[in-house]
């Protein structure tokens, strides 16, 4: 690996702020400390700081010479609202709070190749380092987005990277087009007619009627979109009813829509209201549909990402740089920023978790999981990459 000696010299600084980060997790919106943190060492390092937009987001500002291009790179700093389970120096110290996606991670890689592109940094141009709140269902990027980030901080393309569980540590992985899932959620209500469970006939039963909308639902990816496209249905809640003996008045039935295209999503969307209201109608109910699209799906750009794929390259070898990963369901708000700029969004393995310190859970180390914890062994080499990103794409032209 071509990593840069000064960041391999300050890495123990860096893993002692991403372990601080990881003992005061924040959540979405809420990352008042960490902001702090994170615009306290821009400062201490001569890095001018913008503050505010989303609330607690970070933007420094790292400027060279004459050009007038610019890119920018991001990381997200909030946690998850769950209870983490290792017994390690460094864990969480707020109850229902844990840093369990590495966003500490990542904002301390981030702050990593801020410091040595601010002392050493060979480039022309400027780099924004973007450090955004509310990753975690907030929608921080596109709340960044709307108080101004991309005219306050006029760029030609921004970039981002999260790591993954599961891949070798230290190798990144990538592709072109899409390579996360849109995100959103559902909540339809069934109104029915309550009565006594030994008078069925008195009542419009709304537990029955969502059973036959949940089922009925299930053909929708299977039976109206094309197979060759990606599409996931999920209902995960079903809530009615409190006593044996009654019939409610209503049920509720609550779950995700994760695909890749727009059109997709019209369509199960779509097919979910038909169905459901003309289900209920059919039993003489009613419906109440609620249907809200969160984050789009993430699609990286060809030209960013071919560049992004030379840097890593050239920065761990090919060997290292998986260029056909497997898209992911899951999503990410980064989609935003790629909607707006060009760019490109990688992963960077985080490995199996034996990286974990003595009184880790006993639970693998996933993603939102209680036992996850960040690997620090990437520290020099996220931070190595976004230098070595960062002063290529500004010699690039």
């Amino acid at each position: 690996m071509k990593l840069f000696d000064p960041i391999l010299q300050f890495q123990q600084e860096i893993q002692a702020i991403r372990r601080d980060i990881h003992a005061h997790p924040e959540l979405c919106f809420e990352e008042f400390r960490t902001a702090d943190v994170v615009a306290q060492k821009l400062e201490e390092w001569g890095i001018p700081v913008i503050r505010g937009m989303a609330g607690t987001g970070v933007v420094g500002v790292i400027q060279r010479g004459s050009s007038s291009r610019a890119l920018g790179l991001r990381a997200d700093m909030d946690a998850l609202p769950m209870q983490e389970i290792n017994q390690f120096s460094h864990t969480s110290k707020h109850p229902g709070k844990m840093h369990a996606c590495g966003h500490d991670g990542h904002t301390a890689m981030l702050l990593g190749a801020a410091r040595y592109l601010q002392q050493t940094g060979d480039f022309d141009g400027t780099v924004y380092v973007i450090f955004q709140p509310a990753e975690e269902g907030g929608g921080g990027a596109r709340r960044m987005i709307e108080d101004g980030l991309f005219t306050k901080c006029p760029m030609d393309a921004v970039f981002g990277m999260h790591n993954w569980p599961g891949i070798a540590a230290g190798q990144f992985a990538v592709k072109t087009g899409g390579m996360m899932a849109s995100s959103n959620e559902f909540e339809v209500t069934v109104l029915g007619k309550g009565a006594h469970a030994a008078q069925p006939q008195k009542g419009i039963d709304p537990v029955m009627i969502a059973v036959q909308i949940a089922q009925s639902w299930q053909t929708i990816v299977s039976r109206n979109v094309n197979p060759l496209e990606p599409a996931v249905l999920s209902l995960t809640q079903i809530h009615s009813g409190s006593a044996t003996n009654v019939i409610p008045d209503e049920a509720k039935l609550i779950g995700t829509v994760r695909t890749f295209s727009t059109d997709v999503l019209d369509l199960i969307e779509r097919r979910m209201e038909t169905i459901a209201r003309s289900t209920a109608e059919a039993f003489d109910a009613q419906i109440e549909f609620k249907f809200q699209r969160n984050y789009p799906p993430l699609i990286n750009h060809v030209n960013e990402t071919e560049f992004a794929i030379q840097v890593m390259r050239d920065l761990v070898g090919s060997d290292h740089v998986d260029t056909q990963v497997e898209a992911t369901m899951g999503a990410e708000d980064f989609a935003y920023m790629l909607q707006a700029k060009p760019g490109c969004y990688v992963f960077l393995g985080n490995g199996t978790g034996d990286h974990r310190s003595a009184g880790h859970g006993l639970g693998p180390c996933n993603l939102h999981n209680p036992s996850y914890d960040f690997n620090d062994d990437l520290l020099p080499i996220g931070a190595s990459y976004w230098v070595a990103l960062a002063q290529a794409f500004l010699k690039a032209k």
